[in-house]
């Protein structure tokens, strides 16, 4: 009883420090401020709000969404109050002129941090499920192996599942899924629990035997996929690696960590090639290992990546062990290599049906190609789908064999991107080429003209 005593006590305590912070965000409710004069190339934002743990990414979350690039920002939040400075362009690295649009970005930063918003500063939080009719979702982690995404998809078609949306990373020899399906007949999410059961057990079944215990969750509703999926990789620990591993890891990332004694900090320092999403890649891993950022800059005007963050944990301490140092670095070494895929890049739009994706990674696997990294979306009755592929041994994808697929799928269905020797025949613009975006971001950004070139 004891035991339960103080469990209730440290949940209450929780809870007051909540609603403590639910008062300070009323009595000082965040400012967003648009500035187009100050900076000759770039869009300034500046936000002011109350500091809680987690509002940065709230911030940067919005931002990336929202598809602008961050060239150059600066992060302040001492005294408990937060003051960031964000320099962006738009996709095609131009200012953001339209006044609508302006305001879009303000509501919505507002509408992400504010005193109604969702956001609740709790060291409790993390990223789950809002419920939702619309979708069944599911999350899977397990040991990577080539045609895991084709018996994925095959177990769901043969359970009668239609994949909307889903999103794959793998990253060493680990494998992540979300997924968004409905049922066949109704379209909707699945709701009978014998039925949702049996998915599960089917799912798991396809991991069965492999060294490391896999995970399977089905439920109702909708998460942001991109933060749950980094929540996932790092929950499964795929930031461990052999000393061999780690020989092939990319050169041109730096990740360094030390203590500021003077002044409590620990120094992150960041030097890598740049990337789309890699700001929100990295305060994404700090942000779920605990770490508060209270000062930092952030400068990608060229090629490389120059990031800087004085953080403390939660509990206000700097890093207290050479253990944890190292384990901070593997997490943004990680975080950074999630996304750099190793392959070839396949676009694929066409009419949606039940299967598609089943179909089409079965191809690939007969063909001997693996799925390292996948995007799947539906845009009405339209299936826009990207795959990074590699051959089974890791080796470049031969043009006969990505000349076989294509005759398979159709010529103007699915595109080539990047193969050092294709032919213009295999990377030539059809009808059916869409440009996508986003693939789970909200549906009301939809319609912000945001989306670049």
């Amino acid at each position: 009883m004891a035991a339960l005593a103080d469990g209730e006590a440290a949940y209450s305590s929780r809870d007051s420090d909540d609603e403590y912070q639910k008062f300070i965000q009323k009595m000082n409710p965040p400012r967003v401020t648009i500035d187009n004069t100050s900076c000759p190339n770039a869009t300034v934002i500046h936000v002011d709000s109350a500091n809680k743990y987690g509002v940065l990414l709230e911030v940067v979350q919005v931002l990336t969404d929202l598809k602008l690039i961050v060239k150059k920002a600066y992060i302040s939040s001492d005294g408990g109050w937060f003051m960031d400075v964000f320099n962006v362009t738009n996709q095609s690295g131009h200012k953001i002129m339209d006044e609508s649009v302006l305001q879009c970005i303000k509501d919505y930063i507002y509408k992400s941090i504010g005193p109604d918003s969702c956001f609740l500063p709790s060291r409790r939080r993390a990223i789950g499920v809002e419920p939702s009719s619309d979708y069944t979702l599911i999350e899977l982690t397990g040991t990577d192996r080539p045609g895991l995404l084709s018996e994925v998809s095959a177990v769901l078609t043969n359970l009668e599942c239609n994949v909307v949306n889903a999103e794959l990373w793998t990253h060493n020899e680990r494998a992540a899924a979300v997924m968004q399906v409905t049922d066949r007949k109704s379209g909707l999410a699945i709701s009978d629990a014998e039925r949702l059961s049996r998915i599960k057990e089917r799912l798991c079944n396809v991991f069965k035997g492999r060294s490391r215990d896999a995970k399977t969750t089905v439920a109702m509703g909708i998460t942001h996929t991109e933060r749950r999926l980094h929540q996932m990789m790092l929950e499964d620990r795929d930031y461990e690696r052999h000393d061999k591993d780690r020989a092939s890891a990319s050169p041109t990332s730096m990740v360094s960590v030390v203590n500021w004694l003077q002044k409590d900090y620990s120094v992150v320092t960041i030097r890598c090639k740049d990337r789309p999403k890699l700001l929100f890649d990295t305060v994404c891993t700090l942000t779920d290992m605990q770490y508060v950022v209270f000062h930092g800059s952030v400068d990608t005007e060229g090629p490389d990546a120059y990031q800087d963050y004085y953080i403390r944990h939660i509990d206000g301490s700097p890093v207290n062990s050479e253990a944890e140092r190292k384990r901070i670095i593997q997490c943004l070494e990680a975080a950074i290599e999630r996304r750099v895929s190793e392959g070839l890049k396949l676009e694929l739009s066409t009419g949606d049906r039940v299967g598609l994706l089943s179909d089409v990674t079965r191809i690939f696997r007969e063909n001997g190609l693996t799925v390292t990294r996948a995007e799947v979306s539906t845009k009405g009755d339209k299936a826009i789908n990207t795959f990074y592929v590699r051959d089974a041994a890791g080796s470049s994808v031969e043009l006969k064999t990505l000349e076989a697929i294509r005759q398979e799928i159709g010529q103007t269905v699915l595109q080539v991107k990047g193969h050092p020797d294709q032919p213009k025949s295999l990377t030539q613009d059809s009808p059916t080429r869409f440009l996508f975006s986003s693939l789970f971001r909200p549906r009301s950004l939809c319609n912000l003209g945001l989306t670049g070139s």
